[in-house]
């Protein structure tokens, strides 16, 4: 804790955010016996259950999110992924026992969907060294035998005769013989919403309180006593509501909190196309989560590269991702001319629905040489979206004190792939909290500042300045969503 006081079970805890931080962090203080632990959040999630298209729009507000453990060299993101693996699965087994159901969810839902994970190259016909490495890795683990080489003869064979011979060229590559593919069987996708849904239905059957509103729930300011410590919140219904300590778990909102974050941490959005699979039964089934994994296509790789996808959920809908680029919204925040990047969504004012145009074509190129078949069937991409993460510089997480503000606890910086660790990062908040230093991982998510001469992963803080802002980049059109319209290239 950021004091040398021991924290009593009963004294009250806030945390700001019911997202992925936010709803496992709740989790694991409720396990230890604190009782009074209070969730604040502006989204009235009980109504909306965590569906974009009903007004949320946090990172954790998703159709679906990847899980994967594959994380080259990573080795402690690796185990930590393998054992959110383990507690996924245990959801699932929970769910389908239906002894305690969120509302609206059945025995026969599931939130995590083992589909595996397929990693396609180009056509230089080599894997890469994130995948190499990753390969290794996994193997050390104990997981080869759940890792699949489209290039390799014996291992495609051992991929059909374990089930997977669906998986290990969902592109249907092999008869080029130059693509380079990789099917690892650890991991898939979880339904994000429901994954919310569930965590909170859970984190409220342990005693912790929720509010939920837009006003009730909106965080406006910290109540600090004389000597400058943080003794609680102030919402906008201008209650004050008393904590020992207050945990920060905004996600792409936490900068707006904590201006201090600034260099460390900054508002970055990735891109999302929705497409509407019509129920032809060919399509259905070809891009079913039973005959289709979750992909990524070249990591690294360019304008491009970095994309990904899924197959259809259950309403017949498939998601693509772009971060090959990451966008920010420089605004001015005081009379200093500082700027930050401030979310910016369908439902901001002001608002945008559509993506910029570099992220269309790079959607588009994917889908036009590999998925040739949607553009064939006059399919066309139905919604786009924004959606909006924390980038470190590191892509690290950071979970610790804030300095020179006693009683704050920040947990934020997900950096696009934090989710898939839901049911266990609550753990390291609340060691934090406690003054625990419980795992090795947890040194690469103290506060820190970019050193002289390190180079970051993720350059931040360029403001209105930056080419990626959307001030400055191009934005795309409507009629550039329609498949089979081969005319945005030109456009574009």
């Amino acid at each position: 804790m950021a004091s040398s006081t021991a924290l009593e079970k009963s004294w009250p805890i806030a945390i700001i955010g019911a997202g992925v931080f936010g709803l496992s962090t709740a989790l694991d203080l409720a396990r230890r016996g604190y009782t009074n632990v209070t969730v604040f959040d502006k989204q009235p999630y009980w109504n909306t259950k965590y569906d974009f298209d009903s007004g949320c729009d946090a990172a954790s507000a998703d159709t679906n999110k990847i899980i994967r453990a594959a994380y080259e060299d990573k080795v402690e993101y690796q185990n930590l992924a393998l054992e959110a693996i383990e507690q996924w699965e245990a959801w699932n087994k929970d769910l389908a026992r239906g002894s305690d159901l969120p509302d609206g969810m059945t025995i026969k839902d599931r939130i995590y969907v083992n589909t595996g994970v397929y990693r396609l190259g180009d056509d230089s016909g080599a894997l890469n060294a994130f995948e190499k490495a990753s390969i290794e890795n996994l193997a050390k683990a104990g997981k080869g035998n759940l890792q699949y080489l489209l290039d390799d003869p014996a291992k495609v064979e051992r991929a059909r005769n374990d089930g997977y011979g669906h998986g290990i060229d969902p592109f249907r590559l092999a008869s080029g013989g130059k693509h380079a593919g990789y099917l690892d069987m650890v991991g898939g996708f979880v339904y994000a919403d429901k994954a919310c849904r569930y965590a909170l239905h859970k984190a409220r059957g342990l005693g912790v309180k929720f509010v939920l509103d837009d006003v009730a729930g909106r965080f406006r300011s910290f109540k600090e006593d004389a000597n400058g410590r943080v003794t609680g919140i102030i919402t906008d219904d201008g209650r004050t509501h008393p904590a020992a300590v207050v945990v920060v778990a905004c996600g792409a909102w936490t900068p707006s909190i904590l201006p201090e974050i600034d260099g460390l941490c900054e508002a970055t959005a990735g891109s999302i196309a929705l497409i509407q699979i019509p129920p032809i039964p060919r399509l259905r089934q070809r891009f079913s989560p039973e005959n289709f994994p979750v992909w990524y296509y070249r990591i690294g790789g360019g304008e491009y590269g970095d994309v990904y996808g899924f197959p259809i959920d259950e309403r017949g809908v498939m998601k693509i991702g772009y971060r090959g680029t990451k966008f920010t919204n420089p605004q001015r925040v005081d009379d200093t001319g500082r700027e930050q990047s401030v979310p910016i969504t369908r439902w901001t004012k002001p608002s945008v629905n559509l993506l910029p145009h570099i992220s269309i074509k790079a959607i588009r190129n994917f889908i036009d040489t590999y998925l040739p078949e949607l553009r064939k069937n006059a399919i066309d991409i139905a919604a786009t979206r924004l959606c909006w993460y924390t980038d470190s510089f590191d892509n690290h997480f950071v979970i610790d004190a804030v300095p020179n503000r006693p009683g704050v606890i920040v947990a934020t910086g997900g950096s696009g792939h934090a989710f898939k660790f839901l049911p266990v990062l609550g753990r390291f908040v609340a060691d934090r909290i406690e003054g625990k230093e419980s795992d090795k991982i947890m040194e690469f998510w103290r506060w820190r500042r970019l050193k002289d001469g390190e180079k970051p992963v993720n350059v931040l803080g360029q403001g209105s300045r930056s080419p990626t802002a959307l001030v400055n980049v191009k934005m795309s059109k409507s009629e550039d969503l329609r498949l089979w319209d081969m005319s945005y290239r030109a456009r574009l």
